[in-house]
């Protein structure tokens, strides 16, 4: 059946995301899937060394409570952008794309004939550890499986309006952080220049019907990206909710004595 995030891109529903790296275990994605109100989680591959096992017990646990899940990788190569679909994975989401040329060879690598050239195996979960018929099997992961580019340099962005009218591509996921350093704005995620390069992506976006998303610095960022457009937030990363949590049980006891 159709992944939750795809169906939720395909209606334009606000889709809300966690994500997981230094800290990325099967037991965590149960405990967000337990607490309820995310959608999916998204394995960080491109900053953190996740092994295939690692990446396959999660997607497993996030199917046993109900979220969807995807993997970010820095796209390589064929095999780095194929194998999180074998492994469990909804989608990918490819870090740092620069051109319409590079982000077309990454669908390529990720869909059957007649949108690419995947190569078959319906040996993994995917297909059903081979139980699935080869036609439909190709059918479904074409139709069930989506790709996510993620917008993290300038050059990207020189490209949005190209980028955004690839076939089989579902949402263009913006990195501010990243974006503001290729912009010569490190660190400036609310430069002018940073949102007027955030708005050229939406309007593109808005265009085509592709969706787009980012991974917000703050409530108001947040708030200011969904007024133009943005359904899918990336809420909350592992480390940060150790943090968070830290500082809660701190501040509860600031009351003992030094």
């Amino acid at each position: 059946m159709p992944s939750r995030v795809k169906q939720l891109l395909k209606q334009g529903k606000m889709v809300r995301v966690f994500g997981m790296g230094q800290l990325c275990d099967p037991k965590l994605v149960e405990m967000i899937g337990v607490h309820g109100g995310w959608d999916a989680v998204w394995l960080d591959q491109e900053h953190v060394a996740l092994p295939g096992q690692l990446i396959e017990n999660c997607t497993r646990a996030a199917r046993a409570v109900g979220l969807d899940s995807f993997v970010r990788l820095a796209p390589t190569d064929y095999a780095s952008v194929m194998r999180p679909y074998e492994a469990g994975a909804g989608g990918i989401m490819a870090a740092q794309v620069r051109s319409a040329e590079q982000s077309a060879e990454i669908i390529h690598w990720c869909k059957f004939h007649p949108l690419g050239l995947r190569g078959v195996n319906s040996g993994g979960i995917d297909g059903g550890y081979g139980t699935i018929p080869l036609a439909d099997y190709l059918r479904q992961a074409n139709d069930d499986t989506y790709v996510i580019l993620q917008v993290e340099h300038f050059e990207a962005v020189e490209a949005i309006e190209k980028i955004a009218l690839l076939p089989s591509l579902d949402c263009l996921f913006i990195g501010p952080a990243d974006l503001s350093q290729s912009m010569g704005l490190p660190g400036q995620m609310d430069h002018p220049q940073v949102w007027d390069a955030i708005q050229r992506v939406a309007a593109a976006c808005k265009k085509t019907g592709v969706r787009w998303a980012i991974l917000p610095k703050d409530v108001p960022y947040a708030k200011k990206c969904v007024e133009m457009g943005c359904t899918m937030l990336s809420i909350g990363f592992d480390t940060w909710i150790v943090f968070r949590g830290l500082k809660s049980f701190q501040d509860d006891y600031a009351w003992l004595p030094k």
